[in-house]
């Protein structure tokens, strides 16, 4: 089978095609190895990918149509969309940049995915879609038209071109949303990595808000492995794909202090209007859909984390 992997410079695409390639699968990755944050950790990444069998490489940005027309004169069994901007935070300073790549680069794959006659296409939304619930695992079919941000925005505009494009061409398309990806070699701007690096290296901790906020953080391999499973025969689906355990931010923190044997330098900064307080997934629609469950409960997975970032620490410190 071949796969187009969009991102797969990325945390979460870098980690799918090579569980793709380990699967036997060819893998055509793309990635225009962005300098939203620092492309050396991409590099990295890519670094384990190119000297695979069945890998093939391609610096394409999803927002140039005319390279992507050319990669798809070649058919595709599966089309995994992982690529695009991500944060919060940064969508509210540059809007336009997150619907030209979010929106636009959605729009540009998912066509030329129709018109090529791929089978399948699978698209990495986000928890964000579903604003700032206070409390109540969401589901599927709890409201999405409140975004607090354009990244949130962007990509439910996405998730409204692909079902549009399987009403009128009849493409498969799992619609996937994320919560909360963490693991090793994750982005240096997401929480679990910058409290693993602040307290290791005895830098200041900074939270926003009081630390309350709760999370429905979910290990990228099972992230990974629910990615996979959504390659089914579907129609149009919008699925879940979280850990169904929220826990508190200053929790995670205790836990890093413990696995690294330092304590935090902890610094209170007022919660971003842009940030929710609560996310946790009900994951029942993958269990019987996908029959995905995730495996990795957090205290696995920060430990993966920390020793992750031991290893590699020489570096990873300096990643911003």
């Amino acid at each position: 089978m071949r796969c187009l992997v969009t991102g797969c410079a990325g945390f979460i695409g870098a980690r799918l095609a090579q569980a793709l390639l380990r699967s036997g699968h060819d893998v055509v990755g793309i990635d225009n190895i962005d300098t939203a944050y620092d492309p050396n950790l991409k590099r990295w990444r890519l670094s384990r990918l190119t000297t695979a069998h069945g890998f093939d490489f391609r610096e394409i940005d999803i927002r140039d149509r005319g390279a992507l027309t050319g990669l798809f004169r070649v058919h595709f069994d599966s089309v995994f969309h992982l690529a695009g901007k991500a944060g919060v935070r940064a969508s509210v300073e540059d809007p336009g940049s997150y619907i030209d790549t979010n929106v636009t680069g959605t729009l540009h794959l998912i066509d030329l995915a129709c018109k090529s006659g791929a089978p399948k296409f699978v698209f990495a939304s986000t928890s964000s879609a579903y604003g700032d619930r206070q409390n109540g695992a969401a589901t599927e079919d709890s409201p999405s038209d409140r975004p607090l941000s354009p990244y949130a925005a962007s990509k439910k505009a996405a998730e409204v071109l692909c079902h549009a494009y399987h009403l009128l061409h009849g493409i498969d398309v799992s619609v996937l949303r994320y919560f909360t990806v963490y693991g090793p070699a994750g982005r240096p701007d997401m929480s679990i990595f910058r409290f693993v690096r602040w307290i290791r290296e005895g830098d200041p901790v900074l939270v926003f808000g009081d630390g309350s906020q709760k999370r429905d953080f979910t290990y990228v391999d099972d992230i990974v492995s629910g990615t996979i499973a959504a390659q089914r025969r579907v129609g149009y689906e919008v699925i879940n794909l979280g850990s169904d355990a929220p826990v508190m931010l200053m929790d995670v923190i205790r836990r890093v202090e413990n696995l690294t044997e330092k304590r935090a330098k902890i610094e209170f900064r007022p919660q971003h209007a842009a940030d929710v307080s609560f996310t946790h997934a009900n994951i029942a629609k993958a269990r019987q859909v996908l029959g995905w469950v995730p495996e990795v409960p957090v205290s696995e997975g920060l430990a993966r984390v920390v020793a992750w970032y031991e290893e590699n620490r020489g570096w990873a410190r300096e990643l911003n």
